[in-house]
């Protein structure tokens, strides 16, 4: 019934192992990918012919985490997995990236790729699973797929690279200082197709030699997804790109000059309406059976591209008139808004974000419901991206798939710089809003979140600076690597190669190919030549720095204590009794965890100052000889009783009221009323002994025995 083909080899500390043959047999390639007791299936199905008037090619790739691989019930109302989680947007995104500049160059049936977490072992992470499980379903389907190819995580300990560490290591990395990186490396036999990385300002050498590391480990993949496929693989599906090139030269002769004009403008607005005018001038020259012709769009792309790559690898120049490796302006400015916790303008040429930060108490830290567990996080970082920003109307939702990992990008940027949960006990949260975009808004968005959490006063290790690079490969082996690039040099060129970091190192890198890879000379060179763009852009931000930023008016102050945790109960009391009595009383938010960690917070001192005193009055034990003021709670015949620290009281006898005999302790006292007493000891079963007689009862002073004796 089955025809189960299966390869395995050891990858590792596991054993990766290929499967086909037996599950969802219909699709055009399935297969399922093990590593470890970590299972994903990945099918693949592909349109056998072209929407009419398609002018893209309609790729979808979808990660599915089931909650039942983990041995989980799904929370929420429903109980069932329902939108994507921010873990799965940003998983499809990594194996999309990929494989999408793979298929044969024309090819634009519509794909789907679906890739499914049947088993997790909270060990092996499945993304790297999906990616290899992927790869061989489309190389097992017959599209025309020109992989396979695989990927792996690299972390960095102790100065050694380590191949796919396990989940609880690269978890919360920034609470581990032995872990440096949280590396994702794809590629082909050849070369490296796409990278992801969350670093702790390592050295570029260090970065490069975490990319060749993984490359050099995902070869083996590659050979076992090959294995499978010469025992597993249908026919290839019989596809030959359209020949369009008369179609090209008509479209050259009709406008390339008017194109080249075009491109020549600086200005982005100028530059797009020309651009938009130079197509209609094409399109009027052309025939009706020309202009119907659905490869039009990728011939007046092929024109833009060979216009603006031929020049900038000839001349050096590029379509705004920049080197090769020149920043444009740029603007910083801090305190921008006046309500703020704190805010940032930073503007970089035409691309332009909005970053505003604000701090929080220990309620508003996100909770995340994961597979492999739930956790608490206490930065957030979120992008949006509004049509505004480029000129266009369109409609607004939530976030998509791009603003999702632009946001996840400027979050690890930013990560690394971030002070410990113990030195500032804050929720922060980052918005950006780009207000124009012409080339990586995420980059602005690093740059102004370091900006903005500065100015709300968060004591960063050091500012964090990201820059966007670009690369014109031509087929003869020449190249030119671009600094801070355009929009139109990011869609009609062969590389977006983004990299963050402070003045020492490295803290986030993203490579993304559309070429079928690049070589280690040309990424170190890239890597290089971004330094020396990323220090620049350091040290136009520093201008806006004038020192210290003050903390807002507007934020919370928080102040943090340790109690021993035999004594959280009581501080909490019988229902939550205490706390709320505190949270009343005081005026500030009150946090306990159980470590015995408490946070208070009030935009108000004093409202700080009261809840660590009453607390402090519940956990703290009274000192021997101090002077206490506490109020008379009961008065019987040998004495009275009196609240003198906390719920603590303590018996004042009636020989030491008064440094004379009474009748009566109620003589001299009333219930209620509020005296000074000096804790002189405890007894022999522990019972408080206290004194009015050796305090002046006006100024809490101590009396002396000098003064007792007259």
């Amino acid at each position: 019934m089955f025809n189960v083909t299966t390869k395995s080899m050891q990858w590792g500390e596991e054993t990766l192992t290929l499967e086909t043959g037996k599950v969802a047999r219909q699709a055009d390639g399935s297969v399922i990918a093990t590593l470890g007791e970590t299972s994903v299936m990945a099918n693949v199905t592909f349109a056998r012919k072209q929407k009419p008037g398609q002018d893209f090619f309609p790729l979808t790739v979808h990660y599915q985490e089931k909650y039942y691989a983990a041995g989980k019930v799904p929370g929420g109302f429903f109980k069932r997995e329902a939108r994507p989680t921010e873990k799965e947007t940003l998983t499809a995104r990594l194996i999309d990236r990929p494989i999408r500049p793979l298929f044969v160059p024309g090819f634009k049936n519509e794909v789907l790729v679906m890739c499914t977490v049947l088993s997790h072992d909270l060990v092996n992470d499945p993304d790297m699973v999906a990616m290899i499980a992927a790869s061989a379903a489309l190389t097992l389907s017959g599209a025309p797929f020109m992989g396979p190819i695989a990927g792996c995580r690299v972390g960095f300990e102790d100065g050694d690279y380590v191949l796919n560490p396990t989940v609880d290591d690269m978890q919360d990395l920034r609470l581990n200082p032995e872990q440096r990186l949280d590396l994702v490396v794809a590629g082909t036999k050849d070369a490296v197709m796409m990278v992801e990385s969350e670093a702790y300002e390592l050295s570029e050498a260090e970065m490069l030699g975490a990319v060749k590391f993984a490359h050099e480990q995902i070869q083996p993949v590659i050979d076992l997804i090959i294995a499978l496929a010469e025992d597993a693989a249908k026919e290839p599906f019989d596809f030959q790109p359209e020949d369009y090139s008369e179609l090209f030269d008509a479209v050259k002769a009709a406008g390339e000059s008017e194109m080249r004009a075009a491109f020549a403008i600086a200005d982005k607005q100028e530059r797009t309406a020309a651009v938009a005018a130079a197509r209609e001038t094409i399109l009027a020259a052309l025939s009706e059976e020309q202009q119907e012709n659905a490869n039009l769009g990728s011939a007046l792309k092929k024109l833009e591209a060979s216009i603006l790559r031929g020049d900038v690898v000839k001349t050096g120049k590029r379509i705004d008139g920049r080197k090769t490796d020149e920043i444009r302006a740029i603007t910083a400015e801090t305190g921008f808004l006046p309500r703020t916790h704190g805010s940032a303008l930073f503007t970089r040429g035409e691309t332009q974000g909005l970053v505003v930060t604000t701090l929080g108490t220990g309620d508003d830290e996100q909770f995340i419901d994961a597979l492999h567990g739930n956790f608490k996080s206490n930065f957030l970082l979120h992008y949006n991206f509004p049509p505004y920003s480029v000129g266009e109307v369109g409609r607004v939702g939530p976030p998509g798939r791009r603003e999702v990992g632009h946001g996840k990008l400027a979050w690890r940027a930013l990560q690394a710089v971030l002070p410990a949960a113990t030195d500032f006990p804050y929720t922060i949260r980052v918005v950006s809003e780009i207000t124009e975009s012409n080339g990586s808004s995420s980059m602005a968005s690093v740059c102004g979140g370091s900006l903005s959490m500065m100015d709300a006063g968060v004591p960063l290790k050091a500012p964090v600076a990201g820059v966007a690079m670009g690369l014109i490969l031509e087929e003869d082996g020449s190249y030119a690597i671009l600094s801070d690039i355009l929009g139109d040099e990011d869609h009609l060129g062969d590389m977006d190669f983004k990299v963050a970091g402070t003045e020492n190192g490295i803290t986030s890198l993203q490579m993304d190919i559309k070429v079928a890879g690049i070589t280690p000379e040309i990424m170190e060179k890239a890597l290089e030549q971004a330094k020396a763009g990323r220090l620049h852009i350091l040290g136009e931000m520093n201008k806006a720095l004038s020192g210290a930023a003050d903390f807002s008016i507007h934020a919370p102050r928080i102040e943090t204590m340790q109690v021993p945790t035999d004594k959280i109960r009581e501080v909490i009391g019988s229902g939550g009794k205490v706390i709320r009595e505190i949270v009343e009383v005081s005026g500030a938010k009150v946090d306990i965890n159980d470590d015995g960690i408490i946070k208070i917070a009030s935009p108000n001192a004093e409202a700080i100052q009261k809840a660590y005193d009453m607390i402090y009055s519940i956990v703290a034990e009274p000192e021997e000889g101090k002077v206490y003021t506490g109020k008379v709670v009961k008065i019987v015949d040998f004495g009275a009783f009196v609240n003198f620290f906390g719920k603590r009281d303590g018996l004042v006898h009636v020989s030491q009221i008064e440094n004379r005999r009474l009748n009566h302790p109620s003589d001299v006292l009333k219930e209620g009323q509020e005296v000074k007493v000096k804790l002189l000891g405890f007894d022999d079963r522990g019972k408080v002994r206290l004194s009015m007689k050796v305090v002046d009862q006006e100024t809490g002073e101590e009396i002396k025995k000098e003064e007792a004796a007259e």
